[in-house]
């Protein structure tokens, strides 16, 4: 298996890192609450994606020191820059794009469940799980994309 540095495992400890970091929680609390109640403010919700994406980063920052000392798996999401990843070697594109998905169905995983669990008296189950998927996939993109123009 291919490691892969990862630049967001130093970035996120900056105050830029904190910043983005608040873009995301934002963009999905956001994307949740217009998904969901047709607002695009509902308290309950913005609470939820808060306490949903930081146990999820807690998460991920836990199995990353435990997995290989913080470095590859640092958060759910694989924001690294052209330098880490060269994307013309078939096997490290491989493996980034492995990651990639595992990050994202982990992510919608966890949040998922933590969401449900504080929404199902409100939504239903179905409708939580979508709202999530949309907002983390938006997310990983739009992140993505920020996070490679920073980098490259």
């Amino acid at each position: 298996m291919t490691l892969l540095d990862v630049s967001f495992g130093l970035f996120v400890f900056l105050p830029p890192g904190w910043l983005f970091m608040a873009f995301v929680i934002l963009a999905e609390a956001l994307i949740m609450s217009k998904y969901l109640s047709k607002k695009f403010y509902n308290r309950p919700i913005y609470g939820t994606a808060l306490i949903s994406n930081l146990i999820s980063g807690l998460i991920g920052i836990i199995a990353s020191i435990l997995i290989n000392g913080g470095w590859w798996l640092i958060v759910w999401f694989p924001w690294v820059s052209s330098h880490e990843v060269n994307v013309h070697n078939p096997t490290i594109l491989m493996w980034f794009i492995i990651y990639y998905l595992v990050a994202l169905i982990l992510s919608v995983a966890i949040e998922a469940t933590i969401n449900h669990f504080r929404l199902r008296k409100q939504f239903s189950g179905k409708k939580i799980f979508k709202a999530t998927l949309w907002a983390n996939a938006f997310t990983y993109l739009v992140g993505a994309i920020i996070i490679y123009i920073l980098f490259i």
